[in-house]
Formats: C-alpha cells, structure tokens, sequence
C-alpha cells in the first residue's frame, strides 16, 4: 500500500495519491495543505437588518428584532411606530386645547398603572399632572396630586377639565368614591365583612380581643385594630351618614 504524497505524511494513500485527511482538505478547500480548521461549529456571521439605515443586527426573515415585530403585526416593518415628536405635538394642538367634558384618552406610552407617560423636555412625565400644571399652574406644594374628577386617570384620561390640584387625602376620598381604591371587603386582602367588623365592635364589651380573634379567625392584633378604630375606621361614619 502506498503512502500518501505528502511529504513527511506517513498515512496511507486514500485517493489521488493523498490519505484521508489531506485527500479531506483538498476537497474542501481545493489544497491538500490547507490548515485545519479548529473543532466546534463555526462562527456565525450576523447580518444587519434589511431595513435601509438600520445598523441592527438581523433577528428573523432578513430584519431586526424590533422591525421584525412590526412585520408580523402589521405586515409592515415600518408600521406601527410612532413618530419622533408625535406625542408631545398631540399634547400641545390636541390636549391643552380641548374644552370637551368626556374623557380625552392618551393614546401614547402608557405604564403599568395606566397613566400616560411622555418625555418632556428630557423628562418622562405623567401625562395627568403636567396637564395640570399647563393648565391650572404650579400645585399648591409639592406634595398636591393632579386629581381627575372623572375617576379614570387610571384609564389614561387627560381631559383638562377633569384635573385639579388635591391633597392626598382629598384624591383618596374621591378615588373611594369613584370606587377606584379597593377598601373594607371590596380589597382582595380581606378576610372580613363589613357586618363582621361591626359584630367585632360589639363584641368587644364582652369578650377579650383574643376570644373574638378566634371566632372570625383573624389574628388578635388584627381585632385590636378594628376596635380601636385604626382599622376600619372610616365605616362608621359611612353608616351614620
């Protein structure tokens, strides 16, 4: 059996005078003496996104991430952006020059509460509460809160008649009456009913905070609470109203 061409190569010839090895790198590289490439996958070459301008580099059917997500939702990688500016143009020509009584949603960036957010002047802001401000002047103290009237700040209304300056106490009352502040049995954390906590109060003449605690199974602090009107304090004079 021969060996192969290569010289100092003491493997035996494969085919065209090569072995397998050399006879390998020839076949792919067109050189029997080309260098070994090293073990693994090879490096992926990134490509950059199809869209003209964008330097982003390619995640799915030839476009970036975020183009490639206004593809499949709109069938178009340039729809369903908005615009630079857009939203503070809608701010100055749509908002502050509404005088309508309904609601005027915010139909921009929005965050987890609802409330509509824009970058003002290298600020992000509440939408709500610098409408306020435009349009009412600066709050009384920092502390004020821009309140709606309509119950739907957490809807993303921006309506300037709806927005005044509150106090925190002032914007809790009106959200319990818009019944936008969960309290008493509507909270998901409640264990009571309103006729219970009224039971508990009587109760407490006769019996000690831990025997009640057991009854309604509740923890003694919590009855504690109750009766001394730290908790709950606000039903009493709901009922006497």
């Amino acid at each position: 059996m021969s060996e192969c061409a290569i010289e100092e190569c003491r493997k035996a010839a494969h085919s065209k005078g090569w072995c397998k090895t050399h006879y390998e790198r020839w076949r792919t590289h067109g050189d029997p003496l080309a260098p070994r490439l090293p073990k693994g996958p090879k490096p992926r070459q990134k490509a950059e996104c199809a869209v003209d301008g964008c330097t982003s580099f390619v995640d799915a059917k030839g476009f970036c991430g975020p183009h490639y997500a206004r593809w499949k939702k709109y069938g178009d990688p340039f729809a369903g952006g908005t615009k630079w500016g857009e939203p503070r143009r809608y701010l100055e020509e749509e908002v502050l020059v509404y005088d309508g009584d309904n609601c005027l949603i915010w139909p921009y960036s929005r965050g987890a509460d609802g409330y509509g957010n824009l970058n003002y002047d290298g600020k992000v802001k509440i939408v709500s509460r610098l409408v306020c401000e435009l349009v009412n002047g600066e709050p009384p103290t920092p502390e004020h809160e821009a309140a709606h009237s309509c119950g739907k700040g957490h809807e993303g209304c921006v309506a300037p008649n709806h927005l005044s300056w509150k106090t925190a106490k002032e914007n809790a009352l009106d959200k319990i009456c818009h019944g936008t502040m969960p309290r008493g049995e509507t909270h998901p954390a409640s264990k009571l009913s309103e006729s219970q906590v009224v039971e508990i109060r009587g109760l407490s003449k006769t019996k000690s905070h831990s025997e009640i605690a057991r009854v309604y199974g509740v923890d003694r602090k919590t009855v504690s609470l109750i009766i001394s009107r730290k908790n709950w304090g606000w039903l009493e004079d709901r009922m006497a109203a």
